[in-house]
């Protein structure tokens, strides 16, 4: 079943996950798109604010953009997105970490500007195992309506 507009009410959308992130994953990404010395070399890492080796904030918010889609945007009806509103990165992301995703819907409001579709803002929270936020991110997402409901 495709989710609609219709399907997301203000409240909590879901948990997804876990996702397990292993250093070698961290250290690749790290490597291509974010080679500062705190995410590729653990005593550069020791010596930063981070104090030891973390992932990158870009491959947290990358691992929870496809959380989400394996979670419910792969079956959305899901017109794209005008942007992130805001994104905090408040926790290391460290190698063997398991993540969950909390999602909820922050607001559902119709389009002015075109009526068969809705906009819908989502708060994701990833923690940690020991339950520690490590990024949060607000972010709508453009969504079609139920057929006939424009």
């Amino acid at each position: 079943m495709t989710l609609t507009f219709e399907d997301f009410p203000p409240g909590r959308l879901g948990t997804f996950g876990p996702r397990h992130v292993t250093r070698e994953e961290m250290l690749a990404f790290a490597a291509e798109f974010d080679p500062q010395p705190m995410h590729l070399d653990e005593e550069a890492a020791k010596a930063s604010m981070l104090q030891g080796l973390s992932g990158s904030g870009w491959h947290l918010c990358s691992i929870m953009m496809r959380m989400m889609f394996d979670g419910f945007i792969g079956r959305t009806a899901s017109m794209g997105s005008p942007g992130v509103n805001e994104v905090r990165w408040l926790t290391p992301l460290r190698p063997d970490d398991n993540l969950m995703l909390e999602v909820d819907v922050t607001e559902a409001r119709l389009s002015k500007s075109r009526p068969e579709t809705g906009i819908v803002t989502l708060k994701g929270a990833a923690r940690n195992a020991g339950g520690e936020v490590l990024c949060e991110m607000i972010s709508p997402i453009i969504v079609r309506r139920r057929e006939g409901r424009a």
